[in-house]
């Protein structure tokens, strides 16, 4: 009886074992630079969700003290690094500390909802099983300015009507699996200011053959303040620039996120638009080619300028179309000028290869 129930009682510890090395132990980690009201606020949104995370790793990038001191407050381990280096590698360090299957990285000035850490448990525990989930901002950004809501309403209605199977990878709020991580390489650490490695790390995810999910329901919120100029640098020096080299480098055109067909078609009207209205006072006619582009860019994008109406009413969305019209056009001419760059530089490898 008592080898009996010796028995059962190893079945027991083995199945419990086996459920243990199964289980999905989160990791979060969270690199800060400067942090501030808002990192605070991001340590406590996951104090508070439900279940709470295995771990919070905070990793200084070579910071002051008091992020350092926020995060020991909240029960984070706490990494430092010597010197400045960036996300990329801010990341890695965390990654190479974690002691969960799953790394969860969620930037300093964000929010996640209660359930975030469920909505990924389920995401990993489903089928198919995907390598990394990422999810998108909510409708409710907490900075109240034009430009902040403009942005971060931009952000969500974009990942909230994108392809659930994604073709890239968001650091804002997004994990994958360890080992997934680990096999390749983690972030490109040569990204030395917040822009796309995420995005690069994605396009590594795919090339590789994993499968990356948007999981609509992993909600975050953002609290970063935008301005114009920070709107336009972040935009044009950190996403359009180093996000059209890569495409020109790997040959990847996807049609998902900020580079579906729409988006595409509508950085073409809206050359076409400019290039009509500078002619119009020589070549009247191009009046009513300049009308009908535009109408067609409003055809295009009435999604969005739907959702911004129901969200913040007739008045936000009609100031916030000449914004997206810019959005194309700069990005579009960060597009041309990263051609005319990857051109030149071509010719001058070859020159050089002659020579």
């Amino acid at each position: 009886m008592l080898r009996a129930a010796s028995r059962a009682d190893s079945r027991g510890s083995q199945k419990a074992r086996a459920e243990h090395a199964h289980r999905t132990a989160i990791s979060v980690i969270v690199p800060v630079y400067n942090g501030c009201t808002a990192f605070r606020d991001c340590l406590a949104g996951l104090a508070r969700t439900d279940p709470a995370p295995d771990e919070v790793i905070v990793v200084a990038d070579a910071d002051t003290d008091e992020p350092r001191m926020d995060a020991a407050e909240f029960g984070a381990r706490v990494i430092v690094l010597d010197s400045c280096s960036g996300p990329a590698a801010a990341r890695n360090a965390g990654a190479h500390h974690a002691r969960g299957n799953i790394l969860l990285f969620v930037d300093a000035d964000v929010v996640l909802h209660q359930d975030a850490l469920s909505e990924v448990a389920r995401a990993f525990a489903g089928v198919p099983k995907p390598a990394a989930v990422f999810g998108s901002y909510d409708d409710e950004p907490l900075a109240k300015s034009f430009i902040s809501q403009y942005k971060n309403l931009l952000h969500h209605y974009v990942h909230q009507g994108s392809r659930e199977v994604a073709s890239t990878f968001w650091a804002g709020c997004g994990a994958i699996r360890r080992e997934v991580f680990a096999e390749l390489g983690g972030f490109d650490e040569r990204y030395r200011r917040p822009c796309i490695e995420d995005i690069e790390l994605g396009y590594r995810l795919r090339d590789a053959g994993h499968l990356v999910l948007l999981r609509k329901t992993l909600l975050c919120k953002h609290l970063k303040v935008w301005t114009l100029t920070s709107l336009l640098k972040t935009d044009v020096l950190d996403r359009a620039l180093p996000w059209s080299q890569l495409i020109l480098r790997t040959g990847r055109f996807d049609n998902d996120l900020n580079l579906q067909f729409g988006s595409r078609a509508s950085v073409l009207m809206c050359f076409g638009l400019v290039v009509s209205l500078l002619v119009t006072p020589l070549w009247p006619r191009f009046a009513a080619v300049a009308a009908a582009l535009a109408l067609l860019l409003l055809v295009v994008n009435r999604g969005l300028y739907r959702f911004l109406v129901r969200k913040r009413g007739s008045w936000f969305a009609l100031r916030a179309v000449p914004m997206h019209w810019s959005y194309y056009l700069y990005g579009g001419a960060a597009f041309v000028a990263s051609m005319m760059l990857n051109a030149r530089f071509t010719s001058f490898l070859m020159r050089t290869a002659k020579e």
